[in-house]
């Protein structure tokens, strides 16, 4: 398997990278994820559990039984090719 194809294993499935671009900016609750990202609340929560399993976020607990989610180190080096993707879709439009 390919660098490439190891990474795509982890992030590649739809929606994975949007939601890690939206947590680059820090913590978020579940419900402000899925306002904001427009992503089917089934599609969103199966996305949150694979990138916890790959270490890529984690749950933080907060009042009330809510729970927001924020990247891990695993996560926040990821933040590099995002921009350059980013730059890429602007740029190749």
């Amino acid at each position: 398997m390919s660098d490439l194809a190891a990474a795509l294993g982890v992030v590649g499935a739809r929606w994975a990278l949007l939601i890690v671009e939206r947590l680059l900016d820090g913590p978020q609750r579940y419900g402000d994820l899925q306002r904001d990202l427009g992503v089917p609340t089934n599609m969103l929560a199966t996305r949150l559990r694979e990138l916890e399993a790959a270490g890529v976020l984690t749950r933080l607990p907060l009042r009330h039984n809510t729970r927001a989610y924020a990247l891990t180190e695993r996560g926040l080096a990821l933040r590099e090719a995002i921009v350059e993707l980013g730059r890429w879709g602007r740029e190749n439009a």
